[in-house]
């Protein structure tokens, strides 16, 4: 959105040029570990809307969702596309999309997002606080500042220097983060979005958590995988920071000194 100089820069061509391999790692880690995830912790059967990263569609997400939904969620895509432009009709459809499940279930939605997916939900959230239970975004960046990005500038090309929604005034606060719980997940060896540009200050029902991925992995990275479910699977209204414990410890690293 809005350009910002932060001084930060966006992650090295070496993280970008590993990425698809590690991905398709992770990808075949998530087969492989599949029928062990039904031991996940279930959830309650409330709504999860999952938004796809930049230039993806719903078909990005599908492994996700299916993992939701064998696990006891009402999860579903957007059904809009794919994620390319930031336009008013756009924010629109998805506030229409969020608020069709809210009053089809009755129940808080919590959001999933990847990558910009994840910016976006962040914003719905700040829309449409009554109609969201938690937000969790990942390897989002949650910043004006486009430089963080190794796709930057094809957001631009995209979108213009300033997408319409901001001209709108709408989207001018991105670093604000939303008035519901919120987990930022971030990988320092993410080759598309600088792990800096991941972090939201911590506060309130506020966490960011450190896993072991790829940007393009996380949507199947079995270990991101866990980390969903147990935020899901949090009663509404009863949000705690997350905590790796036992075994499950080495695929947290622990939290970022961030200056």
């Amino acid at each position: 959105m809005t350009t910002v100089a932060t001084g930060h820069r966006p992650p090295s061509d070496f993280l970008a040029l590993t990425e698809a391999p590690r991905a398709l790692f992770e990808f075949a880690s998530f087969i492989a570990l599949r029928p062990a995830m039904a031991f996940l912790p279930r959830g309650d059967g409330h709504p999860v809307l999952v938004l796809p990263g930049f230039l993806a569609s719903d078909a990005s997400t599908i492994p996700l969702r299916n993992l939701l939904v064998d696990l006891g969620y009402d999860a579903v895509g957007w059904e809009l596309g794919r994620n390319v432009q930031i336009t008013n009709a756009r924010v629109n459809a998805m506030g229409e999309c969020l608020n069709a499940l809210h009053q089809r279930t009755g129940r808080k939605v919590s959001i999933v997002g990847w990558s910009l997916g994840g910016l976006l939900a962040r914003e719905l959230a700040k829309l449409h606080p009554e109609a969201v239970r938690q937000v969790i975004s990942l390897g989002s960046p949650l910043t004006g500042d486009r430089g963080i990005s190794k796709v930057g500038r094809i957001f631009e090309a995209l979108n213009g220097p300033v997408p319409e929604v901001q001209r709108r005034g709408r989207f001018t606060d991105l670093e604000a983060p939303p008035p519901v719980p919120s987990t930022s997940v971030f990988t320092k060896s993410d080759g598309v979005v600088h792990w800096r540009g991941s972090i939201q200050p911590e506060g309130p029902e506020r966490e960011n958590v450190e896993v072991l991925a790829s940007h393009i992995g996380l949507g199947v990275n079995p270990s991101v995988m866990w980390l969903i479910a147990n935020r899901l699977a949090q009663p509404e209204g009863e949000w705690a920071p997350f905590e790796a414990k036992g075994c499950a410890a080495w695929a947290f690293p622990g939290k970022p000194v961030v200056h």
